[in-house]
């Protein structure tokens, strides 16, 4: 058993220490500033020790931390856990600016700990189906990237209006929130982002004036891309396809499924379908970052990957006020 801290009791946080104990893996404690919230979440999961700072809960070691406070906060927090020798799992998005990371770095690289990202996606199986299929080159290089989705974000958050989400400086909006996942995983496919032009707008979401819309245009070096996100429309729907010089493959999320089609005028052709609960995808993550503090495996998404996605962000709400093209 490893011993895990899970730092913010918040919705992401909850889930977190749900998912790690269903692992059967982990001894979890919990370290969140509210105390009656705290105190909820301890009695619910029965957790072995609760904290009210971070400094509190260093006074003990920890194999590794999840952090889950609002994005600002992500990289100071994970400064402190390297330093005192705690391997990390940080929330998405990494960030919301570029401050602290090269030290951060340089005290992973340096030490004895991993570090990584919870950009989820990268454990969803039919993703990684798509993936596997990609890397056997019989459907060429990929030239196009296409992602569709949306959702209706109050159904499942709630409380939207109340945390994070409503100001950019905390991680808040459609495009640090919900569109860097998809981000995320379609550099992981095809390679990084290289330029962007992006348009967004408050439309819909009541109590809040952050974006809820949002059209990315991107090049990923040859590679051209295109995102339409929204987190108001009724259907939990969300399709990446990428488009390759021999054939084509898409990921359904809302399936859980990879597609396949490689003739003209032809229909898509699973792949593979995959049986999952909503749980199972943090479950799978929760698995790996307990891998990598047992088999000093990789993380799934790198501190560098969650930069060049951040970076990404910070573009693409940079091209928002300015309507120009930003290169990376």
């Amino acid at each position: 058993m490893k011993k895990i801290l899970v730092i913010g009791a918040g919705s992401i946080g909850e889930r977190h220490i749900r998912c790690l104990q269903l692992t059967k893996r982990a001894d979890v404690s919990v370290c969140e500033a509210n105390d009656s919230l705290r105190q909820q979440i301890a009695e619910r999961y029965g957790l072995t020790a609760d904290f009210a700072s971070l400094n509190e809960a260093l006074s003990q070691p920890f194999d590794g931390a999840v952090v889950c406070t609002p994005a600002h906060l992500h990289v100071p927090m994970a400064q402190q856990l390297a330093e005192a020798g705690s391997s990390i799992l940080i929330e998405k998005p990494l960030s919301t600016s570029l401050d602290g990371i090269d030290p951060l770095k340089s005290v992973v690289q340096k030490g004895t700990i991993s570090a990584g990202v919870a950009y989820v996606l990268r454990h969803h199986p039919a993703l990684q189906k798509l993936k596997q299929l990609l890397q056997t080159g019989s459907y060429g290089p990929p030239v196009q990237v296409v992602y569709t989705g949306g959702q209706h974000f109050p159904f499942y958050r709630p409380a939207y209006r109340e945390i994070y989400y409503t100001r950019h400086e905390t991680g808040g909006g459609a495009i640090q929130d919900a569109l860097t996942h998809v981000v995320n995983a379609s550099e992981w496919l095809v390679g990084p982002v290289t330029r962007l032009v992006a348009d967004a707008e408050h439309c819909v979401l009541d109590g809040v004036t952050v974006e809820d819309t949002v059209h990315l245009i991107t090049r990923h070096h040859a590679v051209l891309g295109s995102f339409s996100l929204n987190q108001h429309q009724p259907p939990n729907e969300s399709t990446l396809t990428v488009v390759c010089e021999q054939g084509a493959l898409r990921f359904e999320m809302h399936q859980n499924r990879c597609l396949t089609c490689q003739e003209p005028n032809a229909a898509w052709v699973v792949a593979e379908a995959f049986e999952l609960e909503r749980d199972d995808l943090f479950v799978r993550q929760a698995s790996a970052f307990i891998d990598q503090l047992e088999q000093q495996t990789e993380p799934s998404c790198s501190i560098a990957e969650a930069e060049q996605t951040l970076r990404v962000n910070l573009a693409a709400l940079e091209s928002v006020r300015t309507g120009t093209w930003i290169q990376l």
